[in-house]
């Protein structure tokens, strides 16, 4: 994991307590590296894999059909849902929610997350330097 600033993680924290039924939370680089994390039951390193990979396939098909840069990606499954929001130009932020969550208030709280999220980590020079 790479050195990120302890204010990533206390933003991770928050969205737990600010989201019900948020049921995990990691920032990772573009490139598939875990930054921050908390998952308990998904192994950060794999997640932050996939979520590279989903998001290379989401910023394809938004280009694809001319709409612009990648912003964020929601998979609905049967037990609940992953959402991955753009977090500056160099790292996502990605959410774990049961399947009674509300979606609206996951969004909301996301994307006034994200642009938090990538004031510190396009200020911290550790990052700069793995991302």
């Amino acid at each position: 994991m790479t050195a990120a600033p302890p204010e990533v993680l206390a933003e991770l924290q928050e969205l737990r307590i600010r989201v019900p039924h948020l049921t995990g939370s990691m920032v990772a680089s573009t490139d598939g590296l875990v930054i921050a994390h908390l998952l308990s039951h998904a192994e950060p390193d794999g997640m932050a894999a996939l979520t590279a990979a989903a998001l290379g396939v989401g910023a394809r098909l938004t280009d694809a059909v001319g709409h612009g840069g990648f912003r964020e990606l929601l998979v609905s499954g049967e037990f609940g849902y992953v959402a991955t929001y753009a977090a500056g130009a160099s790292s996502v932020l990605t959410l774990l929610a049961a399947a009674d969550a509300n979606v609206g208030r996951l969004n909301l709280e996301a994307r006034r997350a994200c642009p938090r999220i990538a004031a510190l980590l396009d200020t911290s020079p550790a990052h700069r330097r793995q991302v």
